[in-house]
């Protein structure tokens, strides 16, 4: 598990305007019945994001994380990937997400990302500058929507990314090559299930690739270290909030 229950975003330095949120209920090409949240910031957007939890799905975090995105001016959408699987139930630490995690496949995520675009777009303007944050097995699936062109986004943000699982598509080491759009990760240095070896052969595999990019490793910081409880790691995730919304102004 990435986080505990009640482990919330830390907050971006600077500047907080007011933001609102509310729970969705989304359907997917194929008929799918799935569980998004949408928060705005109170004026016009500068940017949209689309969240891509944990494992865990819609979780109250990422909830939390859309606020706080919203809060500098950027509209954020999280997504659920389990409507197919598990319904709309909620997302907390009762759900047991490995079984419906290993019936994912990446389609369906690519569908239910397509209709979140669509609804936020809907909300914000179609013009709006699009990227996808993720995190963890979210992370991954961030980066493989950067390869998909019907997408429309403008960039694509990847939290601590595994590199070898293959969820029917190919694992994000060898499909690396095939990312279009400008793309940030930010990786943990002492992740043990993400070797430093293997973001680095990622890094090298975007350099030959020609796209633009940014590969971040915090020495000694863990899996899923952007959580504000781990006070150790305080910089990592006040620096990581940095570069994220750096990412997103410099290419808006």
């Amino acid at each position: 598990m990435c986080y505990e229950d009640n482990d919330r975003p830390p907050l971006p330095e600077g500047s907080r305007g007011p933001a609102s949120g509310e729970d969705l209920v989304l359907t997917s090409a194929d008929g799918t019945q799935f569980a998004a949240y949408l928060a705005l910031p109170g004026g016009s957007p500068s940017a949209l994001a689309l969240i891509l939890p944990d494992v865990r799905g819609l979780h109250g975090f990422y909830k939390d994380l859309a606020l706080r995105l919203a809060e500098v001016g950027i509209a954020a959408i999280g997504l659920d990937y389990f409507g197919r699987t598990a319904g709309l139930t909620p997302r907390d630490d009762t759900f047991e997400f490995w079984p419906h995690v290993q019936e994912t496949r990446f389609p369906s995520i690519l569908a239910d990302a397509q209709a979140s675009l669509a609804e936020a777009r809907r909300r914000v303007g179609e013009s709006t500058p699009s990227f996808t944050i993720g995190f963890c097995f979210g992370g991954t699936n961030s980066f493989f929507c950067g390869m998909e062109e019907g997408l429309g986004l403008t960039g694509v943000i990847g939290f601590y990314a595994g590199m070898k699982r293959d969820f029917g598509s190919g694992t994000l080491l060898d499909r690396a090559p095939q990312l279009r759009v400008p793309a940030l990760g930010l990786f943990g240095g002492a992740d043990q299930g993400i070797p430093v070896e293997q973001v680095e052969q990622f890094d090298q595999r975007l350099d030959q690739s020609g796209v633009e990019h940014e590969i971040i490793i915090y020495p000694g910081a863990p899996h899923s270290f952007f959580d504000r409880r781990a006070v150790e790691f305080a910089d990592a995730s006040a620096d990581a909030w940095t570069r994220v919304r750096a990412f997103i102004a410099r290419y808006s």
